[in-house]
């Protein structure tokens, strides 16, 4: 089986996939996250970490888990016409719509382009770049971020917004403490605060166009569906089909292309699936974190005696740990929306910028020989037929 001289064996107790599992019903909000908590309009966002601090600047801030994954899970819950402030990040910052409608800018004032985000959207925003997003839909509009790298190395504010916060009794430290003296805190002795980015080096920042802002966009329109994807898909319940958004991830068909190919510390992709179908018993050496979109899904960890399941719904997360043996199945269509009707659909992310090497169960290694397919030395798909008159080297 490829890749399974050196993998991990891991099995996951039923406590720690309670433990990995982020139910929505179970979201814990930070309201004060960043610097511009009290600013009017951008006072009424809700902050979550989901995997790793993010970008947080509230020590408060509730984290479901913090282990390193190679990225960052979390996401913004605005109510309508909130504004998340201009601020610039120095690793990837993807935007997953869930269910939304939002104006996205760009620029160290905003004006250089916008853009409207909608539901299924992902909008990869590159770094080092000010950027911000207002709620124009409805209230319970979603916005999921992933983040790359475990340390994220926090995030640079527009200058206004520093200003505007301190104006609300707010001020951020070099170390990334947010210091709220309308609460009662005081400045810290010998500890510098931030202070807004220099204008000369705000002018050397990068300039993107609107074409090129779109070109980081990836619409549901434009996902590139991989039909067999992986060794099982023609077997039966293994017929998931898969878009790689970003990086090549797990894909197993060597003709697929992912929409952006620059590192990003993870690989994002969609699976859809009808019910009864999935990705069938596997696993492999990178993390991954599984949050629903749309239908409930079955994801079986562990083999055998240890075999242990858990049901997801929309917008459940559930993190994957290395070498854990998982398969994965759409139960029902029902809930959330797909871009798709009548299937179910999961984000998949996974850490690591290069292409992950799956080790599949014998049973799906059998089956798929069966119906004339393999994996080849490079662990892409191919006819079981033309391998068998490869030549081996001594």
């Amino acid at each position: 089986m490829i890749g399974s001289t050196d993998m991990h064996d891991t099995v996951v107790s039923a406590d720690e996939i309670v433990r990995r599992t982020v139910r929505h019903a179970d979201w814990v909000p930070c309201k004060a996250a960043f610097i511009d908590c009290r600013t009017p309009g951008s006072d009424r966002k809700d902050n979550y970490s989901f995997i790793g601090p993010g970008v947080t600047q509230n020590a408060s801030q509730h984290v479901n888990l913090r282990e390193p994954h190679g990225f960052n899970l979390g996401a913004a819950g605005m109510p309508h016409g909130t504004t998340n402030s201009l601020h610039l990040h120095f690793t990837a910052e993807v935007f997953v719509n869930l269910d939304g409608d939002y104006e996205l800018r760009w620029g160290p004032d905003g004006t250089q382009g916008t853009r409207r985000s909608v539901d299924g959207d992902v909008v990869s925003v590159p770094p080092w770049i000010f950027r911000g997003f207002t709620n124009t839909g409805g209230d319970d509009g979603i916005l999921l971020t992933v983040l790359g790298r475990d340390d994220t190395g926090g995030i640079i504010w527009g200058p206004t917004v520093l200003r505007d916060a301190a104006g609300h009794g707010l001020y951020l430290t070099a170390d990334n403490r947010l210091v709220d003296t309308v609460a009662g805190d005081e400045l810290p002795e010998g500890v510098a605060l931030i202070e807004p980015m220099a204008q000369a080096e705000i002018d050397r920042l990068a300039v993107y166009t609107p074409e090129q802002f779109r070109g980081r966009v990836v619409t549901a329109a434009d996902r590139p569906w991989v039909e067999e994807p992986y060794l099982c898909s023609r077997l039966p319940g293994g017929g998931a089909e898969l878009a790689p958004v970003i990086g090549w991830g797990t894909v197993e068909n060597r003709a697929a292309v992912p929409r952006l190919t620059d590192p990003h510390g993870f690989a994002l992709a969609w699976l859809r699936a009808l019910p009864g179908d999935g990705v069938l018993t596997h696993r492999h050496h990178a993390t991954q974190v599984l949050t629903v979109k749309a239908g409930r899904w079955a994801v079986r960890l562990n083999t055998g005696d240890d075999a242990r399941t858990v049901e997801l719904g929309p917008r459940d997360t559930l993190s994957v740990p290395p070498g854990a043996w998982r398969a994965i199945t759409l139960l029902d269509a029902g809930g959330g929306r797909s871009a798709t009707p009548g299937t179910g659909e999961l984000l998949v992310v996974t850490g690591g910028d290069g292409r992950v090497r799956t080790e599949w169960s014998g049973e799906v290694v059998a089956g798929a020989r069966g119906r004339g397919r393999v994996l080849d030395a490079d662990g892409c798909l191919a006819p079981a037929a033309v391998l068998a008159l490869a030549a081996q080297d001594d």
